[in-house]
């Protein structure tokens, strides 16, 4: 008598390992489609009527635009403010935006709509001035002098003993004001909070960056480079990696290791809804390609 299993059987085990291979290389390839699968995200069904509905008034400037208008960066009509999440952030953002970049395509304007206590937006030159804060604002610029985000509060520090050094180099000051001076910019420096404050994001294309990096006002701070990660933009910019990420997606991850790598926390979804327009968005341009809809590319161009 054969101990070989019928042939049926072999059969049925073949059939069975390439069901389940199938699935696995269908769940792999899902996950790769929706990189935002595993957010917490608000419900986008808001969002799902308007962009069925299409454009709707500005309530303030009375343009037409799909969602949000980019000018006064408000949701539009048909976007009750009610029905979008707030997020609340554990520092302050100023947004440069570079004078040439296109308000209609730039994603910075989804931080200030889903944060617009602790966000601000400034159109270049018109920015405010960092000097007298630079022990507490960094900027995010990749470079050789460029910090992780796990150092910021130790090179913040160094500041701090920095200007009181400055100052206690003051030698035209008697030598008894000049003992008091240094003792109370040590008790100063002391009680000073190295924690970082505000954080400024640079919103242009790689090749326009130059002018505002450049700009005296930000040469002294600190600069902060992120961990590399894929950018999911439709607007891909021509002849740049794929690690150049849009100005959103910059500041959703500077967050997210900032809660982990700063405030030793637990990141639980606490800023995913700041990716609430921007996950919306690339799945609808997505279909859209699929299908070559081009009436709903026009709509979110």
């Amino acid at each position: 008598m054969s101990l070989n299993p019928p042939i049926f059987l072999k059969e049925k085990e073949e059939n069975n390992s390439k069901f389940v291979e199938i699935q696995h290389s269908q769940t792999t390839s899902i996950a790769a489609e929706d990189p935002f699968q595993n957010l917490c995200l608000a419900s986008q069904e808001v969002l799902q009527k308007a962009q069925q509905s299409g454009r709707s008034k500005c309530l303030q400037c009375g343009g037409s635009r799909m969602f949000y208008c980019y000018t006064c960066y408000v949701p539009v009509e048909n976007v009750p403010i009610e029905q979008m999440p707030l997020v609340k952030l554990p520092l302050k953002i100023d947004i440069i935006k570079h004078p040439n970049e296109t308000d209609g395509k730039s994603t910075a304007i989804h931080a200030k709509l889903l944060a617009p206590e602790f966000v601000n937006i400034y159109t270049y030159p018109c920015i405010p001035e960092y000097e007298e804060k630079d022990h507490e604002v960094a900027l995010v610029f990749p470079g050789p002098k460029s910090v992780s985000i796990k150092d910021i509060s130790f090179h913040l520090q160094k500041r701090i003993q920095n200007n009181v050094k400055d100052k206690n180099d003051d030698t035209d000051k008697p030598f008894i004001k000049r003992k008091k001076t240094e003792e109370q910019d040590s008790n100063d420096s002391k009680c000073q909070d190295t924690t970082l404050k505000k954080i400024i994001f640079i919103d242009s294309t790689w090749n326009q960056t130059n002018k505002i990096f450049t700009d005296e006002r930000l040469q002294g701070l600190l600069q902060v480079e992120l961990k590399t990660r894929k950018t999911c933009f439709w607007r891909h910019q021509k002849g740049k990696p794929d690690t150049f990420l849009s100005t959103i997606e910059a500041i959703y991850y500077f967050l997210v290791d900032y809660h982990t790598d700063i405030l030793k926390e637990k990141y639980q979804g606490q800023y995913d809804n700041l990716l609430f327009f921007y996950s919306f968005m690339y799945q609808l341009i997505k279909n859209a390609k699929c299908s070559g809809d081009k009436e709903t590319r026009k709509l979110i161009h």
